[in-house]
């Protein structure tokens, strides 16, 4: 086709125009981009702090300091559908445009000059999260210009995902609702990682027009911008027609759903302790925090309205708290919900008994199979008494300590020292009150006359579960204290006790020999308790009113040892046995050393007995050269063993073995085996005790 000369010059002078104007254009764009100020992103900045337990699962949200609902969240955080239907409905070209789509903004301006209003505002997800980084509520070109030079902004800082991260944060569901991850907590009761096919379509509708399509106000409003969104999802091949089918008849939620709010109170302190840190990771488990409050719940329904119940477990290895429960319901007022139980300073009854205990087999003056008197005693003015006032005579430490009675306990704390004991947990790290118009320990500290929490009782059983080394209780993940461990008592007495405990009669239909534990109440049944501990784990029970009222019927036994064994059942027994220290003694009462069988005291309790002389081995003497030939011997070729002073019966031992039984006659006779260095000893009935070293040839 030929040109004339006059309309070629005149389309080379529209040419020049236009590029003149395009020029211009560009320039104007970009001395308007330049004249705007840094865009602001302190707007996705401000979040809601939320705690999380140890696999990331969320226990509690908190507000942000303008009341809104504003969780962190990514794209990983979201379910991979959900973001397919987003692009599909909002943004198709999302992954591939730089910030504004031409195309999806010619068709919008075309749709308004055929309706004459705005059909589509040719928004991509990059102009969206502009002007949520920036909201203004005039919907006029130079905004929407404002908007194309933000998004081209925002494309050049910013790669893809964060973009559609801002989104997710930023996008506006109703309310105090802010963010994809928020909405679905309040409309679903859930994370946005598994969305079905029609919530994930009601929350690409709802950001749209969040007000007006509310579901917990709109239901219809938000069922037709659901049926939109699902048309598209089909057409665009997200889902068969089978599944948008369903979706359409799944139901619209109509009201908005709480929070989480699991370990409220760890959740509080963790946050005052660090403000300012957004995302607080705990070593809480998430599931097992949920069944141990529901425990809680269950079990109060049958106890007095202002009882409440306190669980606290906590892994043996590392002193992580694994599920830390303060009370039934953190907003019931009568039983003071709000506040944290597993700190509340109570009597903690015989629940201390098994530290007695470790400490007496740790003196060397105890063993589990020693013989203890269960009977009438007075100590000074305390008389102390059993919980079902009899008397058993008497009974194994073993069974004194099963059957928590208080006797036996009392001689044992005698014989330690109420002092003494105090001061070794307290050198472990575990803090004990005693009562205010307390001068100095006496032996009622044993039975509950101290005050202590859950956390610092449970710590102390843990100490028992490993051995005796203590670690301090902590509810984040860090790395275990280095450095020496401070130690209640040695291995060999924790063994000892731990295994004394795990043949304690359990509660009605429990079955035995799974746990170790020890249940204990308070004088006048304000408290019941129950601690057990397995090679993993260590659970503490309290049961009581928050007001330290008098409960009656609460004891440990009936009360909070049912509660424990349940516990165990969710979290899972661990089956191995306790590792037996290689010096442990198992051995019957009869067959232990002498002094061991009956409960030794080495200070002497009459002046009878400090009157007696001191235990003197008279044949042989230290150093002695003996021929296996002379006279030493009788006609049977057995050695002579002599004694003097001390308190019959006598025991004897050669290298550490006893060779005779104890007899009262300070006179016997030993079969040596042959030639060689020996070391023989006495042993009186204090248990004093003289030896000396032999060479017999």
């Amino acid at each position: 086709m030929t040109v004339r000369p006059g309309r070629f010059r005149k389309l080379k002078i529209a040419a020049g125009v236009l590029a003149i104007s395009a020029i211009a254009a560009t320039a104007a764009l970009i001395l308007y981009a330049r004249s705007l100020p840094r865009l602001d992103l302190s707007a996705a900045a401000d979040r809601s702090t939320v705690v999380l337990d140890r696999e990331g699962r969320l226990l509690r949200p908190f507000l942000t300091a303008d009341g809104r609902w504003k969780l962190p969240v990514t794209g990983d955080d979201v379910d991979p559908r959900y973001l397919a239907m987003l692009k599909a409905f909002e943004d198709k070209r999302f992954d591939s445009h730089h910030g504004i789509d031409p195309l999806s903004m010619l068709r919008a301006a075309g749709q308004m000059l055929m309706n004459g209003r705005v059909v589509s505002g040719g928004s991509t997800l990059t102009m969206q999260v502009a002007r949520l980084l920036e909201p203004r509520k005039e919907r006029t070109l130079a905004a929407k210009l404002r908007q194309a030079v933000r998004a081209i902004e925002l494309e050049r800082r910013f790669d893809k995902a964060r973009i559609l991260d801002l989104y997710l944060t930023l996008a506006p569901f109703g309310g105090n609702l802010e963010g994809v991850r928020a909405a679905s907590f309040a409309y679903f009761g859930k994370e946005p990682k598994r969305l079905s096919t029609a919530e994930a379509a009601l929350l690409v509708a709802l950001p749209q027009s969040p007000e007006t399509r509310r579901p917990d106000r709109y239901v219809e409003a938000a069922r037709k911008a659901r049926e939109r969104v699902l048309e598209r999802v089909e057409q665009a091949g997200l889902a068969t027609s089978d599944e948008v089918a369903a979706a359409r008849n799944e139901p619209i939620p109509t009201a908005r759903r709480p929070f989480p709010n699991l370990s409220p109170h760890v959740a509080e302190q963790a946050v005052a302790e660090a403000p300012a840190e957004r995302v607080q990771k705990l070593s809480l488990d998430a599931r097992l925090q949920t069944a141990l409050e529901g425990l809680a719940r269950e079990r109060s329904l049958g106890l007095n309205p202002q009882v409440s119940i306190a669980i606290l477990a906590v892994d043996n290895e590392t002193g992580e708290i694994r599920a830390s429960v303060g009370g039934v319901d953190y907003f019931a007022a009568e039983r003071a919900g709000s506040l944290d139980l597993t700190r509340a300073l109570r009597s903690p009854g015989s629940a201390l008994k098994p530290f007695i205990y470790a400490l007496a087999f740790d003196s060397g003056i105890a063993h589990p199979e020693t013989m203890l008197e269960d009977r009438p005693a007075r100590y000074g003015i305390y008389i102390p008494e059993n919980f079902d006032m009899t008397f058993q005579g008497m009974v194994s430490a073993r069974k004194a300590l099963q059957f928590s009675l208080n006797v036996p306990a009392v001689e044992l704390l005698s014989a330690v020292g109420p002092q003494r004991f105090l001061s070794r947990l307290r050198d472990a790290g575990i803090s004990i009150a005693m009562p205010r118009d307390s001068a100095a320990p006496g032996l009622a500290v044993g039975l509950g006359g101290v005050g202590i929490t859950l956390q610092d009782l449970t710590r102390a059983y843990v100490g028992l579960a490993r051995g005796g080394e203590m670690l301090p209780l902590r509810f984040r993940q860090q790395a275990t204290p280095s450095g020496p461990a401070p130690r209640l008592v040695e291995p060999v007495a924790a063994w000892y006790v731990a295994d004394t405990l795990l043949g304690a009669p359990p509660p009605l239909n429990a079955v035995p020999g799974r746990i170790a534990y020890k249940t204990g109440t308070s004088y006048g049944y304000r408290d019941a308790w129950a601690v057990g501990f397995d090679r993993k784990h260590t659970i503490g029970v309290w049961v009581g009113r928050a007001d330290n009222g008098a409960v009656p019927g609460l004891v440990g036994r009936a009360v909070a040892a049912p509660i424990l064994f349940d516990a165990f059942a969710r979290l899972g027994i661990d089956p191995r046995p306790f590792p037996q220290p290689a010096d442990a003694i198992v051995a019957s009462t009869s067959h232990l050393p002498p002094p061991l069988r009956h409960l030794r005291q080495d200070v002497p309790k009459t002046v009878t007995a400090m009157m007696t002389p001191t235990l003197k081995l008279a044949f042989p003497p230290d150093g002695a050269r003996i021929d296996l030939s002379a006279a030493a011997l009788d006609g049977n070729g057995r050695l002579n063993l002599k004694a003097a002073g001390g308190s019959p019966p006598y025991t004897w031992l050669v290298d550490g073995t006893p060779v005779t039984e104890p007899q009262r006659r300070r006179e016997t006779q030993w079969q040596p085996p042959g030639k060689g260095f020996m070391r023989i000893s006495v042993i009186d009935a204090t248990g004093a005790s003289e030896s000396v070293s032999v060479r017999l040839q």
